[in-house]
C-alpha cells in the first residue's frame, strides 16, 4: 500500500508532537510537514502535496477557517480533517459547507484519528456519531436544507443508485464495480450530482439523500 502523506497544522507544539507520535506508529502514514499556522500551511502547500491535512481551527496569523477557504479555492482534492476544541453545531455545519472532509474534537481517541485519515483518503469523508447526529438534527431540517440545495431536483434511477452508494461510504472504484460503469463515469456522475443538487461536497449529498428518503 502506498503511504498516505499528511501535514499537521496546529500551533500547540506539545499537542502536535503527541499526534505525530501516535500516527508514526502506523507504517502506512507518513508526515511530510508540520506547521504552526495557516500562513505556514499555505506556503508549504506551494511545494508539497499531501493526501490529508490535519487542521486546527484556532491558530495565530491565519486560522483554520481562512486556511480552508484558501485551500479550497485552489485544490478540491486534498482531504481536510479538522481537529479542534470547537464543538458548536453551527460551526461544524459551516466547516462542512466549506468543504472539510472530517471533523474531530481534540479529545478524540487516537485510534479514531487514524480511522478518520484512512476514511477520508479512501471514501472522501469521515463522520463520527457526533457529526452524524448534528447533520441529521440540523441540516435535515426543511428550511436549512432548502437554503443549501436547489429546488425541483429530479434524479434518475442511476443517479439515485450512485447516491445511495456514496452514502454507504463506497469509493468511486467500488461504486463503478457495483453499477457496471467506468470509474471516470462514476466520478463524472458524482460531480454532476454536486452541481444538480447545489451542494459543495459529499456531506451535502448525504444530507440531501437523508432528507429526501434516498439514503437507506
Amino acid at each position: 500500500m502506498e503511504k498516505i502523506k499528511y501535514i499537521i497544522a496546529d500551533d500547540h507544539k506539545v499537542f502536535r508532537k503527541g499526534i505525530l507520535y501516535t500516527l508514526n506508529a502506523d507504517a502506512n502514514l507518513q508526515c511530510i510537514g508540520e506547521v504552526e499556522n495557516g500562513v505556514q500551511l499555505l506556503e508549504l502547500l506551494e511545494t508539497t502535496t499531501p493526501d490529508v491535512i490535519i487542521l486546527d481551527m484556532k491558530m495565530p496569523e491565519m486560522d483554520g477557517m481562512e486556511a480552508t477557504k484558501r485551500i479550497r479555492e485552489k485544490n478540491a482534492d486534498t482531504k481536510i480533517i479538522v481537529l479542534t476544541m470547537y464543538d458548536d453545531e453551527n460551526f461544524i455545519l459551516h466547516m462542512l459547507d466549506m468543504g472539510v472532509n472530517g471533523y474531530l474534537i481534540k479529545n478524540a481517541d487516537p485510534d479514531e484519528i487514524i480511522k478518520a485519515i484512512y476514511a477520508v483518503h479512501e471514501t472522501n469523508y469521515y463522520f463520527n456519531d457526533m457529526v452524524s447526529k448534528i447533520l441529521l438534527k440540523g441540516l435535515v431540517d426543511k428550511n436549512k436544507v432548502q437554503q443549501r440545495t436547489k429546488n425541483n431536483i429530479q434524479l434518475n434511477d442511476k443517479e439515485k443508485e450512485i447516491l445511495r452508494l456514496i452514502c454507504k461510504e463506497h469509493t468511486n472504484t467500488e461504486i463503478a464495480a457495483k453499477v457496471f460503469l467506468s470509474q471516470r463515469t462514476v466520478e463524472g456522475i458524482r460531480s454532476a450530482l454536486l452541481e444538480k443538487i447545489g451542494v459543495r461536497n459529499t456531506a451535502g449529498l448525504v444530507i440531501y439523500a437523508v432528507k429526501n428518503g434516498i439514503a437507506e
